[in-house]
């Protein structure tokens, strides 16, 4: 059942959404070469609980990070690891939220270690410009179909593509609530957006096939043809004006918080 927030629960919603945003540029910030994903993970960690929330992403499903860490192959679900050394030129996708007064943020972001190459770069800029179109998409009587429908075009108009085997989501008490928000499909199908809907616009894109492939710790999805990955997210609410991010963070190329 799609859940529908008031002003207040709005507004706690904003309120959380705001320390996930500064959590996920936190990390971002201090990403360096030779530091290991286990050592970034309780950077944001130590971030999160220093503004007064909770990391929601620890211990959901039996996850044991603060943020899913994941490189250059990687898409989704990297388990931070001391074993795991981010080098010069990859890329470091972070996905994290924390959880206050009930209720949850989620976020992501591609960071370059250093100068990636031309491709990698590429795939970034594709891939943010694609949550970008989605989140316009997210108006007030569309459908979510119109969602996935305009971050497909766009990406697959580049080159790449987008995963089909994980989606978007809305968000509220729960991490993950209803409507599923795929990153594909067709225009004009799907739940109508409505005000007081909150969800999360979440482009996982693929350098060559969308296909992926889950490893043995259950966790850590990979492409199955080597090529990179990117992913970004918003969290946003539906508003009678137009969609509002609630997990402000960076607006072209620059961070804002």
């Amino acid at each position: 059942m799609i859940q529908i927030k008031n002003a207040v629960e709005l507004q706690k919603m904003r309120k959380v959404n705001a320390i996930s945003a500064a959590a996920l540029k936190y990390g971002g910030e201090h990403i360096e070469p030779g530091m290991t994903t286990a050592e970034l993970d309780k950077i944001i960690y130590d971030f999160i609980l220093r503004h007064g929330a909770k990391p929601n992403f620890k211990g959901l499903y039996g996850f044991p990070g603060t943020a899913c860490i994941s490189l250059n192959d990687t898409v989704i679900h990297g388990l931070p690891s001391k074993n795991i050394v981010i080098r010069p030129g990859d890329i470091v996708s972070i996905d994290t939220g924390a959880k206050l007064d009930g209720f949850n943020g989620d976020n992501a972001c591609t960071f370059a270690c250093g100068k990636v190459d031309m491709e990698a770069q590429r795939l970034m800029d594709v891939t943010h410009e694609a949550l970008h179109l989605g989140v316009k998409a997210a108006q007030a009587g569309a459908r979510v179909g119109d969602i996935g429908y305009a971050v497909q075009s766009y990406v697959e108009e580049n080159g790449f593509s987008v995963v089909r085997e994980f989606v978007g989501h809305g968000v509220g008490k729960e991490l993950h609530e209803d409507p599923e928000v795929p990153n594909f499909g067709h225009a004009g199908r799907g739940p109508r957006l409505v005000p007081g809907m909150c969800i999360a616009i979440e482009p996982m894109v693929n350098q060559k096939n969308y296909a992926v492939k889950t490893l043995s710790d259950g966790w850590t999805v990979k492409t199955c043809d080597g090529g990179l990955a990117a992913h970004f997210e918003h969290t946003i609410a539906i508003a009678a004006n137009g969609p509002e991010v609630l997990t402000l963070g960076w607006e072209n190329g620059q961070w804002t918080l």
